[in-house]
């Protein structure tokens, strides 16, 4: 195994060509794709170690396997029918010592592995401080340390979040300073109870709006004192969406972010969202994601082992294929339309807005009171009552999202796409980024939607003519409903109006108050 102090081959198949490979989050969303990208594309690489928790009761192999038969590594089955032969699932937390592996583990990891991918991380936006740090900053120091005793150590990736500097007009790619030291708040966090540690959340959080871009800014901090003793470099994706082109055109299996706001828009059940129809939706195909970090593990892998600075990719799309909330709201909803969800309840009608006040209302009438009588209804037929459960979460995830639908994020990216550029022609086809933006934006989500009916929610294509049918019927009931809303308000509205001025009458001037008609008899008295 060549070691990083020598020459790196020039093409990415064959820099991994004999190596051994670690990924933490592989069965995760991105991780998915970097594990079918990377045998697919790079077919002389030796083994792929995924570090994998136990879920359930269910063993390492045994997630390995239901991972295998997913529709995403159909094509490359077919292809290669024993390519996850390739794939060795190891039992292990990132937050234990060791990562929790066992000795022998360790052992394999630290003689044969020479790149590291870690993308493990936890993604829940409500999750506790206790809880973000010990899976996002203590697990990230745990793989460190125990990736730093790795032999032949060529390159590792950490993958963080672009939005984890929310103190900064401007994301430029550099390491920023802690503005908490990461190794207080660790200490907080093992010392101090769950109760304790939220009560002085809020200052420690800053202008943070959750603990997982706080965790993921001390968390980037940490990999930048490790980066001074090993070959490291930091990728931080923007909103992942949908694939672009691979392994399947809109693949997608995570309702974070775009995609459950899309879902919860097709089912009817979200009516209104606050959100800046003028601003940037920094997001970037899951794809071309993977092809951006592929790309800087493998750069990283020709530079000298320790650099004055450790390298950072923003991997957004930025000015490269600037598209607006109101773009994806108006080509998202024809998309709609034309791949409509089952047992959506309303017709898909839903808009952005910036005043608080007309969302508030909108949700309550639309959203909150219709939830409220169907779960009625629902009670009525003794049956399972769940509309109200699912509003209480919209409504949480909207509050949790404004952060970053109401802010314009300006994210520099330009040595981020240089790393496409430092590729061989022949890498620059198949680890593809910059010759495939800007996108078919129309196109785009035409199959983004379709994928997210198909591989996210498991909605036959065989369903698609009836839903077709019954959304019609939807837009007829929805427009009459809206109408005749609007007639109660102005009918409510001149019955007000009726009897204010009636109270007025005995104060007013008679000139002012209105005149009866010359036929009307004044009412017995």
């Amino acid at each position: 195994m060549a070691s990083s102090e020598t020459a790196v081959p020039a093409g990415i198949p064959e820099f991994f060509a004999g190596r051994d490979v670690l990924v933490t989050g592989a069965t995760g969303f991105m991780g998915k794709v970097l594990l079918e990208k990377l045998l697919r594309c790079c077919p002389d690489i030796r083994t792929i170690y995924i570090l994998v928790r136990p879920k359930k009761g269910v063993e390492p192999s045994k997630r390995l396997e239901s991972v295998a038969k997913t529709v995403l590594f159909e094509g490359l089955l077919k292809q290669k029918p024993d390519a996850f032969r390739k794939v060795v699932p190891l039992e292990g937390q990132v937050h234990d010592v060791n990562m929790g592996l066992s000795e022998a583990d360790q052992r394999l990891i630290l003689e044969r592995v020479s790149v590291v991918f870690h993308l493990a991380a936890s993604l829940d936006w409500r999750a506790s401080l206790k809880k973000a740090v010990t899976d996002n900053t203590i697990g990230t120091k745990r793989v460190m340390e125990f990736c730093s005793r790795i032999r032949n150590l060529a390159s590792l990736v950490y993958t963080s979040t672009a939005f984890c500097q929310c103190e900064e007009d401007v994301l430029e790619e550099r390491v920023y300073p802690a503005r908490v030291d990461p190794a207080i708040v660790i200490e907080l966090s093992e010392k101090l109870d769950e109760p304790t540690l939220e009560a002085i959340r809020p200052p420690l959080l800053g202008r943070h709006p959750n603990c997982y871009t706080f965790t993921k800014a001390l968390t980037e901090h940490v990999v930048a004192e490790y980066s001074k003793t090993m070959p490291i470099c930091m990728v931080r994706p923007a909103i992942v969406v949908p694939a672009l082109r691979e392994p399947l055109p809109g693949w997608v299996d995570s309702l974070n972010g775009p995609i459950g706001v899309l879902v919860a828009s097709g089912k009817g059940v979200l009516r209104s969202m606050m959100c800046n129809e003028k601003y940037g939706a920094e997001v970037i195909p899951v794809d071309i994601c993977i092809n951006l970090i592929i790309a800087a593990v493998h750069k990283r892998a020709r530079e000298p082992r320790l650099l004055p600075e450790m390298p950072v990719y923003n991997a957004c799309t930025g000015s490269k294929d600037r598209t607006t909330w109101r773009e994806v709201l108006e080509i998202g909803h024809k998309k709609i339309i034309k791949y409509p969800f089952e047992w959506s309840i309303w017709y898909p009608d839903g808009n952005i807005r910036t005043n608080w006040y007309t969302h508030t209302l909108i949700v309550f009438f639309f959203q909150t009171v219709p939830a409220y009588f169907v779960d009625f209804i629902f009670l009525c037929l003794f049956m399972e009552r769940f509309m109200v459960r699912v509003q209480r979460k919209i409504n949480s995830g909207n509050e949790l999202l404004t952060f970053f639908t109401m802010r314009e994020w300006v994210m520099d990216n330009d040595r981020g796409w240089s790393l496409w550029q430092g590729l061989t022609p022949r890498d620059q086809e198949t680890f593809y980024v910059n010759n495939v933006l800007p996108a078919d934006k129309d196109a785009y989500m035409d199959t983004a939607v379709f994928g997210a009916r198909t591989y996210c929610m498991k909605e036959p294509v065989s369903s698609l003519k009836a839903c077709r049918r019954r959304i019609k019927v939807q837009y007829v009931v929805h427009r009459a409903c809206v109408a005749l809303f609007y007639m109660g308000l102005v009918y409510l509205a001149v019955r007000l109006l009726e009897l204010f001025t009636g109270d007025l009458a005995g104060f007013l001037p008679a000139s002012l108050v209105p005149m009866r008609s010359a036929g009307t008899a004044p009412r017995a008295q």
